[in-house]
C-alpha cells in the first residue's frame, strides 16, 4: 500500500491510525533517508500510544525504552554494523516481548526481523510531502492498512 502525507498533520493522523492498531509484540520497521521523518512518525505513534517522553531518535544508545499503554521500545540501527551486534544488545529480549518495537534503519537488520511484522518505507517527496509505501504480513497489518484504506478515502 502507498499513501502520500501532504504535511505534517497528514503525518500526525497516519500515526494515530498506525498507534491505535499496535499490539504486544508488534514489530514496526522504518526506513528511508536521513531526512525522510521516521523520527517524526515515531513520535506521534508514541504519543498516541501513551508515551508520556520526548521520543528522540536513539542513534548513539540504540535502544530506548518508553512506558505506555505497553512498553514501547525504540531502536536506531544505522550505525550498527551486523547483526550478530543486535544480539549483543539483547535484541531477542525487545522483539520477542510483550512490548512494541520501533526499528529505524530495519534494511540494517533485515535477516534477523520476524516475519510477521509492519514495514514503512518513507520517501520524501518534496520539503512537506512524504510517499509511505507501507508493506508486511499479519494481523497489525491488516489492521492498519484497512483504516489506512478508508482514511486514504477521505483525504484525497
Amino acid at each position: 500500500m502507498k499513501i502520500i502525507s501532504n504535511n505534517l498533520k497528514d503525518t500526525e493522523n497516519i500515526g494515530k491510525i498506525i498507534s491505535r492498531n499496535l499490539q504486544s509484540g508488534t514489530v514496526l520497521c522504518l526506513d528511508g533517508d536521513l531526512g525522510a521523518g521516521k523520527t517524526a512518525i515515531t513520535q506521534f505513534i508514541a504519543r498516541e500510544f501513551g508515551v508520556k517522553d520526548y521520543i528522540t531518535s536513539p542513534t548513539f544508545n540504540i535502544i530506548k525504552e518508553y512506558m505506555g499503554r505497553l512498553p514501547f521500545y525504540h531502536m536506531d540501527v544505522y550505525r550498527i554494523e551486523s547483526e550478530d551486534d543486535m544480539y549483543d544488545l539483547g535484541y531477542d529480549e525487545y522483539i520477542y516481548s510483550e512490548g512494541v518495537c520501533v526499528i529505524e534503519w530495519s534494511e540494517n537488520i533485515k535477516g534477523i526481523l520476524p516475519a510477521d511484522r509492519v514495514n514503512i518505507n518513507i520517501d520524501r517527496i518534496d520539503d512537506n510531502r512524504r510517499m509511505l509505501n507501507i508493506s508486511g504480513r499479519g494481523d497489525v497489518f491488516e489492521n492498519i492498512t484497512e483504516e489506512l484504506k478508508q482514511y486514504e478515502n477521505t483525504c484525497n
